[in-house]
């Protein structure tokens, strides 16, 4: 009870720092300090050492090499994957590959002239290409120069365009996707199969339901503001929306390339053609050296800038180590300190002796990770921080980690929309020039919507006990 005790409270003036804007790396990485010399210092015959590796001899050294081994086994592993997708779809993005991928795929939604119906269809467009452009800032950019000013010359809201946009990629679906990677990775399985088996199956009901909530909570939002909804042709085409800076000329058939390393990792995997096995980091190198490729052809009298346009793709992988691998590195100290000093085997008998089981461990859990979401804006600190309890969670069950970690995923993203500090809904307010309240209050309705389907799917498909 007393190793609880400081655990709550270590965890709590870690969360509380992190919503008064500290930086979320060095909160986590101070409070896992704190709770591993706690757990020395208190709690001598816990051990502090990283699986089977060897004592230096003093615990105060053997927590710093706790440090190196999760910083070695990340960034070998699951790390690299990360940097290699980061990278490549920065520079997808820098050949121009994923303006030409969301030009075509948003071109069949161009042509209605049903503005509710092309609004709530144009989050499962979004989302879908969610999959190929990871980032959900990038998505939304990209969305706002394209999809964005039809919607609003159809007849749609400036607030309601710009909230079904920050919704897109709430589930963070796909091989290229930091979250998805970390729930595959502690699951012990592959991310095309995680994608497959339980990520699209799980999709398949949730978008259905956010996309039916979308067209009337946007309906309802906009007549409740005295909205009519009638068409604007003063408001600009997308061209002029994108502006004299956009990539231009870019070839139709660069539209697939942001498409080719899913399309291999799913293709030579367990799913398909499995006498051959396809690597994330080896699919995303050969991705973006064929875009290389085509750069070089395109732009054959332009070689030295082709060249060193490619640095884009090591520029994208530091990025993601900055942004993403640092924290997951930091996040998975902090739970490790959390279970070293015994405070998830206390929950866990806790939750069982009083009849929780599995499925009210998952919706305590989600509830924190959504909060947490809510509070920072960061749906990814909130799930690396927790999703390396899973496996200690559902050690006895027969439903393994992939039954508490593919919702605390998906709660994770969607909570990040009901946030009115993250980044993507701060810059889809400023685009519409309207508060984020005013937007979260728009994503609400069809993101609770997706919470309730993925609550429930996750009870009757998954296996929860």
């Amino acid at each position: 009870m007393i190793a609880f005790l400081l655990a709550i409270t270590v965890t709590a003036s870690a969360g509380t720092l992190i919503i008064k804007k500290y930086q979320p790396q060095t909160v986590l990485l101070l409070a896992g300090l704190a709770l591993f010399a706690l757990t020395a210092v208190f709690f001598p015959a816990q051990s502090v050492l990283f699986k089977d590796v060897e004592s230096s001899g003093w615990a105060g050294f053997d927590i710093f090499e706790f440090v190196h081994q999760i910083m070695s086994y990340r960034l070998a592993g699951l790390g690299l994957i990360i940097m290699a997708a980061g990278g490549f779809a920065k520079y997808m993005d820098h050949i121009g590959a994923t303006q030409a991928m969301v030009n075509i795929g948003t071109r069949p939604l161009l042509r209605m002239q049903a503005p509710y119906v092309v609004l709530a269809l144009g989050y499962a467009v979004g989302q879908v290409l969610n999959i190929f452009i990871p980032s959900a800032a990038g998505l939304a950019m990209l969305l706002l120069v394209t999809l964005y000013p039809t919607l609003v010359r159809l007849g749609v809201s400036k607030a309601a365009a710009a909230a079904m946009i920050g919704t897109t990629s709430v589930l963070d679906l796909g091989p290229a996707s930091g979250t998805a990677n970390l729930a595959a990775y502690t699951a012990n399985m592959d991310v095309a199969i995680y994608f497959a088996q339980y990520q699209i199956p799980a999709a398949l009901f949730i978008v259905p339901v956010i996309c039916i909530l979308t067209y009337f909570s946007a309906k309802y939002f906009d007549r409740r503001s005295g909205h009519t909804p009638e068409q604007d042709s003063t408001f600009g085409t997308v061209s002029e929306a994108q502006g004299s800076d956009s990539k231009t000329n870019i070839p139709a058939f660069y539209a697939l390339l942001p498409i080719l390393p899913l399309s291999m990792i799913l293709i030579f995997s367990k799913l398909l053609i499995h006498q051959i096995e396809l690597g994330v980091v080896t699919a995303m190198i050969i991705g973006a050296v064929l875009g290389l490729f085509c750069e070089m052809i395109r732009k054959r009298h332009e070689l030295q800038a082709v060249f060193k346009g490619f640095m884009t793709f090591f520029q994208g992988m530091g990025q993601m180590f900055t942004s993403i691998i640092s924290l997951i590195i930091c996040a998975e100290f902090f739970a490790a300190g959390l279970t070293t000093i015994g405070a998830i085997d206390f929950m866990i008998g806790s939750a069982q002796s009083v009849g929780f089981g599995l499925f009210g461990m998952t919706l305590i859990t989600c509830l924190l990770v959504a909060v947490t979401t809510i509070l920072t804006g960061s749906g990814n600190a909130a799930f690396f921080s927790f999703a390396g309890l899973a496996p200690g969670v559902t050690a006895s069950s027969i439903a393994g980690p992939v039954a508490i970690l593919l919702p605390l995923q998906f709660t994770a993203g969607l909570a990040r929309a009901l946030s009115p500090v993250s980044g993507v809904i701060i810059a889809v307010s400023e685009a519409a020039g309207c508060s984020p309240i005013d937007i979260v209050k728009r994503t609400a309705i069809p993101l609770i919507g997706g919470l309730i389907m993925l609550f429930a799917y996750t009870a009757l498909f998954i296996g929860l006990e």
